[in-house]
């Protein structure tokens, strides 16, 4: 296995072409989401914010981020379902692009003749989407929820921006990641994934407990009474919606992510790079030995950060320098 690689993330910030590097604008978030407006208000500093401990406001947020930004007129989720924070949804996938820049003689590939697929999209679907909206890439969305699925196809036929460019494949068989999504026809040119983190409800209920608590001590340090207020009694949300197999699965990430690894040897010859983010850094010993066990030829480790909050994915490729090449000439330079 090649020697892996560290490439890091620029002043422990948002990457570079993420357009959510800036403060939000929330006056022209509400031009584009006119909704909005009943979640902003002034903070004591006459600052414009919303209560990011409120699911609804999130939401809205999301919506408004997605419309101003990728042109998306239509998204919403059902009620109790995994709400993602947008700018770190869209750092992954610009650091995909940079990902594949890198086999490619430093030149982003773009274009719905790049496929990328999606595992464990939710009803959110936002992976697929910015891809989509910002490169032009086509995506399968994946997932083992049949709501999910029908929540993500139902926006996606909503917007006339996304159509023929996402496809939704529901997974049938938890057990299994690659197998029945990736078919014998299919050539990916890269997978992405954010894994269950937790390993029970348990954890993930105190994961939640620490993420309201947290909230709530940042707003009264930034002396945001309307959010401070806002938490108190609150019982905590889990990460603003979340079903068992978006938040967690036994034996949690480095489980989901040792599987996705065993599996993704059969589907080698059919994709380019696998990805996935690791939340835990304890994780990744584990999952650079799994890499090794089963034959990749080259492993990348990419670091992120948004705020003080650090994570990384890990790629992956089964594919020779001679494979790698013949890829690039065939799909790539088109």
């Amino acid at each position: 296995m090649a020697q892996k690689h560290k490439q890091k993330a620029p002043n422990k910030g948002l990457h570079p072409r993420n357009p959510h590097r800036a403060r939000y604008d929330f006056d022209k978030l509400i031009q584009s989401c006119p909704e909005l407006s009943q979640f902003v208000e002034k903070n004591p500093y006459g600052d414009l914010s919303v209560n990011f401990s409120d699911p609804d406001a999130v939401k809205m947020l999301n919506r408004a981020l997605l419309s101003h930004f990728y042109s998306v007129s239509y998204w919403d989720i059902p009620a109790g379902f995994l709400c993602p924070p947008i700018p770190g949804r869209a750092d992954y996938l610009h650091y995909i692009a940079d990902l594949l820049a890198d086999s490619n003689g430093g030149k982003i590939p773009k274009g719905k003749a790049i496929k990328g697929i999606d595992i464990g999209s939710g009803a959110n679907c936002v992976y697929p989407i910015i891809g989509h909206r910002v490169y032009g890439w086509h995506f399968t969305a994946v997932d083992i929820d049949p709501i999910s699925i029908k929540s993500a196809k139902f926006i996606v036929e909503a917007n006339a921006s996304l159509k023929g460019g996402i496809q939704c494949r529901l997974q049938k068989n938890p057990d299994h990641i690659f197998t029945g999504m990736i078919n014998d026809s299919d050539l990916f040119d890269f997978t992405l994934c954010n894994p269950p983190f937790h390993a029970s409800l348990e954890e993930a209920m105190a994961g939640s407990a620490r993420k309201v608590k947290n909230l709530a001590a940042n707003s009264q340090k930034k002396g945001s009474h309307h959010s401070a207020n806002a938490m108190k009694g609150k019982k905590p949300v889990l990460n603003f919606g979340g079903q068992k197999a978006e938040l967690w699965c036994p034996g949690g990430e480095s489980a989901f992510i040792k599987r996705m690894i065993d599996q993704s040897v059969g589907k080698g010859s059919q994709c380019f790079w696998f990805t996935t983010l690791v939340s835990k850094k304890d994780n990744l010993s584990l999952i650079y030995k799994q890499l090794k066990k089963v034959g990749a030829t080259e492993v990348k480790t990419i670091d992120m950060a948004q705020g003080q909050k650090l994570t990384r994915v890990v790629a992956w490729t089964f594919l020779s320098a001679e494979q790698q090449d013949i890829w690039r000439k065939t799909r790539w330079s088109k």
